[in-house]
């Protein structure tokens, strides 16, 4: 009998322990402090933080490497003098990746500042850059490192990072990333649009000083990505908060969709909320956005509210 039961027991035990595994490298969209906290440490997990390096060298979770969204390459100017587009030349980026301590086996975690929905959208930015790369293991710490360091207990590390490069190797998947050509298509065959910058700028009164031309698609949706996040923080709200949002934007839940803003930032909030979140794999991010299509003259532009 007892020999049954201490079998039972060991049976039990490696079950539990699977699924601690299984959950470790489960490559959930979002992930909370008690995940984070629970597998820091774990070799199949990297930390990447984005942040400046200054302010990553005062604090940051214990065991990052460090990125900067706007230094290290995960965009970069065209030839055409488009600005923040995805690079055409991959290889600089991918050494970087490397550099950051990740493999093709690695769970990346990457860590915003979490002080509002802009900071977020460099980590859902970098989360779709790692995607198209072909990387599927990633995940984002809901509310950043404003929700780690609210808990007191969290460790905290300073100075620079310390890393061990790796070898990372690209598949890249371009059909992910939508151009001015696929948007000219779409618009002819009523494919959604939607629009992630704010309601200003979508009707027109004011424009991004990159963009040559106040106004949005033809035929856009409005739907700002400061909705997706609590108080425009950096915690992403609820799916069934984001489901009545998305009603009131008249804007599904399904069906193919392309996700623009100003040079793909803030689009890459509401690309990773429809397609990571609400589950919506027809959804793409335009990445040359209203930047692109009104420097080069890609195509008309609506105009809801004129003042000149």
């Amino acid at each position: 009998m007892n020999n049954k039961i201490s079998l039972r027991r060991l049976c039990a035990g490696i079950v539990v322990a699977l699924g601690v595994v299984a959950n470790a490298f489960a490559s959930e969209p979002l992930v909370d402090v008690a995940w984070l906290k629970a597998n820091l440490g774990n070799p199949g997990v990297v930390v990447v933080q984005v942040q400046k390096p200054a302010d990553f060298a005062q604090a940051h979770v214990p065991g990052a490497a460090n990125t900067d969204f706007a230094k290290s390459g995960w965009r970069e100017e065209r030839t055409d003098k488009v600005p923040d587009m995805l690079p055409s030349n991959l290889d600089k980026l991918v050494a970087h990746i490397g550099s950051l301590g990740v493999g093709n086996d690695s769970h990346v975690v990457l860590v915003a500042p979490g002080e509002n929905y802009g900071d977020m959208g460099w980590a859902t930015r970098i989360y779709w850059t790692f995607k198209v790369l072909g990387h599927d293991k990633v995940s984002i710490l809901n509310g950043g490192m404003k929700a780690w360091t609210k808990d007191k207990t969290n460790p905290i590390e300073a100075g620079p990072a310390k890393t061990t490069p790796k070898v990372f190797v690209a598949s890249p998947r371009m059909d992910m990333v939508a151009s001015a050509d696929d948007v000219r298509k779409a618009i002819a065959a009523g494919v959604l649009l939607v629009d992630s910058r704010p309601e200003d700028q979508f009707v027109g009164i004011n424009r991004n000083p990159k963009a040559s031309q106040n106004g949005t698609l033809p035929g856009a949706r409005s739907l700002p990505s400061v909705w997706t996040t609590e108080n425009g923080g950096g915690l992403f709200r609820n799916k069934a908060q984001l489901e009545k949002l998305y009603k009131i934007a008249n804007v599904p839940t399904s069906g193919e969709q392309l996700n623009f803003c100003n040079t793909g930032h803030l689009a890459s909030i509401g690309w990773f909320v429809s397609s990571e979140l609400m589950g919506n794999k027809q959804a793409k991010l335009y990445d040359g956005s209203m930047v692109e299509w009104t420097l080069t003259k890609a195509g008309d532009v609506e105009r809801k509210v004129v003042l000149d």
